[in-house]
């Protein structure tokens, strides 16, 4: 099952920003790495502590973003072209923000991405 958690970071930033002393980066960066399942194959539990993916593989400007139906989930995505991250398992997702910190962070089973397949990401940021 997929876990995902707002960081510590992204949880300061809000807190700041709703008290009017920090004006809050936009998400720009989604990030994907392997590092989402221990040596035997299961699924890491975020702690919200991550400062950095475990093993980061590419990290690519967010092509677009959507508000659900409840406008309190912004919903962020991303287009794997065919030659990126090919032949590779991807197990964790990340967002990141204009400052380079990341805010939002995923595990989940390995997806083989083949070498001819493109593949499209979301992620929800759920407030």
């Amino acid at each position: 099952m997929a876990q995902g958690k707002t960081t510590v970071i992204g949880r300061r930033k809000l807190c700041k920003a709703h008290a009017g002393d920090l004006l809050l980066p936009r998400i720009l960066y989604m990030g994907f790495g392997s590092g989402g399942v221990d040596a035997d194959g299961n699924v890491r539990e975020p702690t919200g502590e991550e400062t950095a993916m475990q093993a980061e593989l590419l990290r690519k400007l967010v092509d677009g973003h959507s508000y659900l139906d409840d406008e309190m989930t912004c919903r962020y995505t991303v287009r794997l072209e065919k030659e990126e991250l090919a032949d590779q398992y991807i197990s964790e997702q990340g967002l990141y923000d204009a400052e380079g910190d990341l805010i939002a962070y995923k595990t989940f089973l390995p997806k083989g991405k083949d070498a001819d397949m493109e593949f499209i990401f979301d992620m929800d940021e759920i407030f």
